[in-house]
């Protein structure tokens, strides 16, 4: 991998490339590991409804990596948490252009699991993200 290209997506020959996730990545640097991120401001305020999570969510993960000195292209990992499946596959074609604006064009490797509730009542959506930063 050169200086440029520190993380890239793998896909196996043969099979149909993904649309909006990686099935996975290699990278070479420093691993940066958030915890699970929810969607409330620095005030620890929520955004109401499952779009303006997610989108704060993903402000919040761009706002930790690059605090770690990294940019959303060094994100090699998502997992996404979600207490209602339904919802998030209802808003997936408004989740595009949300994503987008805040992580732009790079898709990692990604899982979306539904799961009971999160330990913040509210929080509708956790994300924990990997990035691996320089070479």
């Amino acid at each position: 991998m050169s200086s440029e290209t520190l993380s890239r997506a793998i896909l196996p020959e043969g099979w149909p490339a993904p649309r909006g996730y990686a099935n996975g990545m290699v990278a070479q640097g420093r691993i940066l590991v958030t915890g699970g991120l929810v969607g409330w401001d620095s005030a620890g305020v929520f955004a109401t409804g499952f779009l303006p999570q997610l989108r704060q969510t993903l402000v919040n993960i761009k706002a930790v990596v690059e605090a770690g000195g990294g940019r959303v292209e060094d994100i090699v990992r998502l997992t996404w948490y979600v207490t209602d499946i339904e919802a998030y596959r209802a808003s997936l074609k408004e989740m595009g252009p949300v994503y987008r604006a805040i992580l732009g064009r790079h898709f990692p490797a990604m899982a979306v699991v539904q799961v009971v509730s999160l330990v913040e009542p509210e929080a509708m959506i956790e994300i924990e993200a990997t990035a691996v930063i320089g070479g």
